[in-house]
């Protein structure tokens, strides 16, 4: 391997912000609005568990369907009330928010984590977090000689990687299955979901004793505007070695780290 070494990449979130919405959100549950409005703001937040949402204001919200509130922390939680069915603390506002994002006082949002609540930006369902306006997600095919090595060990080997970049993320690189040595990978239980990828299926890497949970992800059937990935293999950048064009990239140093 060649000794040279890119210097570690240092992903900045950036800090919490809030700003109106052009586009028409609903929220339903079942079939049902629990709220609709042309006049929401997008909370713009990004972390392991923090992610772009929209508020409501209280006047497009139902709130004969949220029950139970009580307070934690700095935020207010409901539970959304269905026929036959209590979601828990599937509403939630701030209690104060910070002076940042002032704009969402008196404005209430939902959980994106339950299948039985679904999200539309105009006549689209969104899944996952709201979309970010200011993001981009560009998929390049490249000729780049691209390993990927845990402890040594080669788990992929390619010349025809597309990569992926994301704002707010390092550099991925997806890999051709015939390209990924699938000795190595043990089928996973895991699924995650991204607006502007799709839905993702995940492998954990296993080499000798070691084992490394849920670091190779693959969108079999990515969203339309990302056709290029559609069963290529990627993996988590900060828990294995990746080698391109020789040189050893350093781990990037992000909150999935």
């Amino acid at each position: 391997m060649n000794k040279s070494q890119t210097s570690a990449p240092i992903v900045e979130l950036p800090q919490p912000s809030v700003e109106p919405s052009p586009r028409w959100v609903r929220v339903k549950a079942g079939h049902e609005n629990l709220a609709d409005s042309k006049e929401t703001q997008l909370l713009l937040q990004y972390g392991p568990r923090s992610l772009p949402t929209y508020f409501f204001p209280a006047k497009a919200v139902q709130m004969a369907r949220l029950t139970n509130p009580r307070d934690q922390g700095e935020k207010h939680f409901w539970d959304v009330l269905m026929p036959g069915q209590r979601i828990t603390r599937a509403a939630w506002s701030y209690r104060k928010p910070p002076a940042q994002l002032a704009a969402l006082a008196g404005h209430i949002s939902f959980t994106w984590q339950h299948e039985s609540i679904s999200w539309f930006e105009e006549e689209e369902a969104v899944f996952a977090h709201a979309r970010d306006p200011y993001k981009r997600v560009d998929a390049l095919p490249s000729s780049r000689y691209v390993q990927v090595q845990v402890d040594g060990q080669i788990i992929a080997e390619t010349r025809r990687p597309t990569l992926l970049f994301e704002t707010y993320l390092p550099t991925r690189y997806y890999i051709p299955a015939p390209d990924v040595n699938m000795d190595y990978l043990l089928p996973s239980n895991t699924h995650s979901a991204c607006p502007y990828k799709g839905w993702a299926n995940y492998w954990s890497v296993k080499v000798g004793d070691k084992l490394l949970p849920d670091i190779v992800w693959s969108y079999p059937e990515p969203v339309p505007e990302n056709p290029k990935i559609k069963g290529l293999l990627a993996f988590l950048n900060e828990k294995v070695d990746v080698v391109v064009d020789g040189v050893l990239q350093e781990r990037p140093r992000t909150p999935w780290s």
